[in-house]
C-alpha cells in the first residue's frame, strides 16, 4: 500500500479508505518485532504496539456492533486489557482479528449505504456527549480515523523508543522499496 490514500470516487470509499491506510500504518509499527518488543512499554506510560494494535481492533469492533444496533457491555477490566497483548497472544492473532474486524466494518458500511444513517448514543457513560441524541455512521467512520491515527501515533513513538525504527524506512521493508540516498529500508539490528 503506497504511503498516500489513491484517488477517491465519493465520500464513503475515502471514510473507508483512510481509515484503511490508518490501520495499515498501525500495523506497520509491529513490523519485525519479536514477541519481546511486541510488550515492550518503553515510555512513561504502559503502552506497548501489540496492546495498541489491539486495543484499535477492539474499539473498531465496539463502535461497528453499535452501528449495527449489537447490545454493548461496558467492562472496564476487558478495555484495560485489550491495551497489552495477553500472556500467549501472538501478534498473528491480533492481526487476523483486526482483519475480522475490518471486513465487516467494510462490510456494514457498504450494505448500510447510508452515511447519514443514526446510531443512538450511550448517555450512561460521561464522555458521551449529552447534547446529541444519536451519531451518524460519518461521525462514527470519522472519529475511528481520528481514534486510529491517534493511538498510530503512540505506536510509532513507542516503536522508535524500542529500536529505533520511523513510519517510512518500516514502510520501505515491508513493501521492498529500493534504497535511495535518502529513504534507507529499516533493517533488523544485529
Amino acid at each position: 500500500m503506497p504511503g498516500q490514500v489513491g484517488s477517491i470516487d465519493n465520500e464513503q470509499q475515502g471514510l473507508l479508505a483512510y481509515l484503511a491506510q490508518m490501520r495499515y500504518v498501525l500495523r506497520l509499527t509491529a513490523y519485525g518485532l519479536t514477541d519481546e518488543q511486541l510488550r515492550a512499554t518503553p515510555s512513561a506510560s504502559e503502552l506497548s504496539v501489540g496492546g495498541l494494535i489491539k486495543h484499535c481492533a477492539s474499539t473498531e469492533a465496539g463502535w461497528m456492533g453499535q452501528v449495527r444496533g449489537e447490545p454493548q457491555v461496558l467492562d472496564y477490566e476487558a478495555y484495560a486489557n485489550n491495551f497489552r497483548l495477553a500472556e500467549g497472544e501472538s501478534i498473528d492473532e491480533v492481526f487476523a482479528r483486526y482483519d475480522r474486524v475490518a471486513e465487516q466494518t467494510e462490510k456494514t458500511v457498504t450494505e448500510l449505504d447510508n452515511l447519514d444513517h443514526a446510531v443512538p448514543i450511550d448517555h450512561s457513560v460521561p464522555w458521551n456527549s449529552k447534547d446529541m441524541s444519536h451519531w451518524t455512521l460519518r461521525w462514527i467512520l470519522l472519529h475511528l480515523v481520528q481514534e486510529t491515527a491517534r493511538h498510530t501515533g503512540h505506536a510509532d513513538i513507542v516503536r522508535e523508543s524500542v529500536d529505533g525504527a520511523t513510519a517510512y524506512p518500516l514502510m520501505a521493508a515491508a513493501e521492498g522499496w529500493p534504497e535511495t540516498d535518502w529513504l534507507k529500508p529499516w533493517k533488523p539490528g544485529p
